[in-house]
């Protein structure tokens, strides 16, 4: 399976500002399929608590900061901070997802693969790790 990985982003700047290029297909290793973004998030509050069987992420926090955990339900867990407009991390599809340690101005865009769909959201981590020890997934 793919690992979650950091991506840079080109970045082109000059007198009047900066212009950060993201394409689907590219930059983002999938299509897009849809966008949505976290704002005014607590430091203590953490989002996310799920893996999705269908999904792949892209997650860039646009303004401010925050962490994002990692975890692949057999012990392997990272941990990425996201504090530049020109960075993000990848996610693929059957990994548990955290974001949390929000700074007051956090701005966290999500760019998924797939449309939303609750059927392919799995909420309990117990539940994931028993699936990925048992490999009852579609690779």
């Amino acid at each position: 399976m793919e690992k979650s990985r950091m991506i840079k982003f080109p970045c082109h700047g000059d007198e009047r500002g900066w212009l950060v290029v993201a394409e689907g297909g590219g930059d983002i290793p999938f299509e897009i399929k849809r966008i949505f973004y976290i704002f005014g998030s607590e430091r203590d509050v953490v989002r996310g608590r799920h893996a999705n069987i269908n999904s792949e992420f892209v997650l860039i926090n646009v303004a401010g900061s925050c962490r994002v955990r990692v975890l692949d339900g057999l012990g392997g867990e990272e941990i990425f901070s996201l504090d530049s407009p020109h960075t993000g991390v990848y996610i693929p599809r059957y990994t548990w997802k955290e974001m949390y340690d929000f700074s007051p101005d956090s701005i966290l865009l999500c760019i998924s693969s797939e449309k939303y769909d609750p059927c392919e959201y799995i909420r309990d981590y117990d539940e994931f790790a028993d699936m990925m020890k048992g490999e009852q997934y579609d690779r």
